[in-house]
């Protein structure tokens, strides 16, 4: 009898560890996609989970990136604002219509 305990102790514990495995490949996949989509599949994750996937380590290697120093930045558009918060023109500026100027880029609240 304790060999079969034994055995079916073994079984489960692999079983958990692949299914642990699985959980983390998808939230790996999930991570390559857009930051929105990524959010929409956390939103649905309960608390608990984030104490026991590696978040860091695999957004960090998730979205690494190819650029070295001294490449040109990637374009991308982020929506315009006015002091009071309100939307500039058609409310979308593109980093390459900038391009040849010095550009200081601000993330996050200043006030």
């Amino acid at each position: 009898m304790g060999r079969r305990i034994r055995q079916g102790l073994i079984t489960l514990a692999v079983a958990i560890l692949l299914a642990y495995g699985a959980f983390l490949a998808v939230i790996f996949a999930a991570m390559h996609q857009p930051v929105e989509r990524f959010g929409r599949v956390m939103s649905y994750l309960p608390g608990p989970v984030f104490m026991v996937v590696p978040f860091e380590p695999m957004w960090n290697r998730a979205r690494a990136g190819q650029l070295e120093v001294g490449d040109p930045a990637p374009d991308f558009a982020l929506g315009a604002l006015d002091n009071r918060g309100k939307p500039v023109g058609d409310g979308r500026v593109r980093l390459s219509s900038f391009r040849g100027q010095p550009v200081v880029l601000v993330f996050g609240s200043y006030t």
